[in-house]
């Protein structure tokens, strides 16, 4: 197969901001693999929080773009002669191959899968600001999605207060993402009286207080940071009632399912989350949202004008193509 990649700069349609950074563009990483004049594509959004970065993919596809073979369904045997890092990279090379293998079967990934097309309506993030400002956005929002995330963490005492007042402009389902940013002691205060679905990553990474926190809570706890690769998933257990999947986290559609039905096995709640990436990386993640209790797919949806159309917003639900592959195409020329 013949490999190249690129770096895309693209803007979002307004500022982003969670509890540790705030963006208003995202640098992703793009991947083409080329087979008989058939291309799959794939796309890196790096997470800096683990050290990955759009230019650190690049350089780990131009590193091992001699051992991908020839052979696209191989991709056990790929992606174990490829380094368990850069896991950004990795899914990446993963949704390139598996949208490569649908085109050269002439079938929707989903398909090629063996799953449903359509899985649980996607929540929209109401990013981090002031609660009345919070509300304001949330409210405007509740008119296109079926339910709402919002961005907590600001240690400003206020949390508390963001909450409660979007709840009082709309009743969709809510869910709140701290990004490790509450004490134990914060979120046995916050939780109980927050009217929300389930709570995300309160706590932060590794914190000793996870046990004691699943315990005590009166809703569930899902972690993020705390929960990478398949590997993750049974210590996320002693500490957690759910994971949030990410393909950019795990290293791509492969591996994601192997977590989700570990998760199953464990009693685990399952949700699939992104990153700010456009519909490219949201086309990989769509394939696998059957398997999910609860979605999070908006990060193309946070674009000024997403550059890899083809993922259909319907009624709330982020679906994927009937097409061939991933089912999406580049709309727009490329940038950076």
């Amino acid at each position: 197969m013949d490999v190249s990649a690129r770096i895309v700069t693209v803007p979002l349609a307004e500022t982003f901001v969670i509890a540790r950074d705030s963006q208003d563009e995202v640098e992703l990483c793009d991947v083409e693999l080329r087979l008989n004049g058939v291309s799959g594509y794939g796309e890196a959004a790096a997470i800096d929080r683990y050290g990955e970065s759009a230019q650190s993919a690049l350089a780990y596809v131009e590193e091992h773009a001699g051992e991908l073979g020839d052979d696209p369904f191989a991709l056990d045997e790929i992606l174990e002669r490829l380094p368990r890092r850069e896991f950004a990279a990795r899914a990446a090379i993963d949704a390139a191959l598996y949208d490569l293998c649908g085109k050269l079967a002439g079938v929707p990934v989903w398909r090629l899968l063996g799953l449903k097309r359509g899985g649980p309506p996607t929540s929209w993030t109401v990013w981090l600001g002031d609660p009345d400002d919070m509300a304001r956005r949330a409210e405007a929002a509740a008119e296109r999605f079926r339910r709402l995330k919002l961005k907590l963490g600001a240690r400003d005492g206020l949390d508390l207060e963001r909450v409660r007042q979007v709840r009082a402009v709309t009743d969709v389902p809510l869910q709140v993402d701290v990004n490790e940013y509450w004490t134990l002691d914060e979120a046995l205060e916050y939780l109980p009286q927050m009217p929300i679905e389930y709570c995300e990553q309160p706590l932060p990474e590794g914190d000793p207080g996870g046990p004691e926190l699943k315990r005590r809570s009166p809703v569930p706890i899902y972690v993020d940071e705390d929960c990478h690769t398949l590997d993750d998933v049974r210590a996320c257990a002693e500490r957690a009632h759910g994971i949030n999947i990410k393909l950019a986290k795990s290293g791509g559609i492969r591996e994601a399912v192997r977590m989700a039905h570990a998760a199953r096995a464990l009693q685990l709640g399952v949700m699939l989350g992104c990153m700010v990436e456009s519909g490219l990386a949201i086309a990989a993640g769509a394939q696998i949202a059957s398997l999910m209790d609860h979605v999070d797919l908006d990060g193309n949806l946070l674009l000024a004008e997403d550059p890899w159309p083809g993922v259909e917003f319907r009624d709330g639900v982020q679906l994927p193509a009937n097409q061939p592959g991933l089912g999406v195409r580049e709309a727009l020329s490329r940038t950076g």
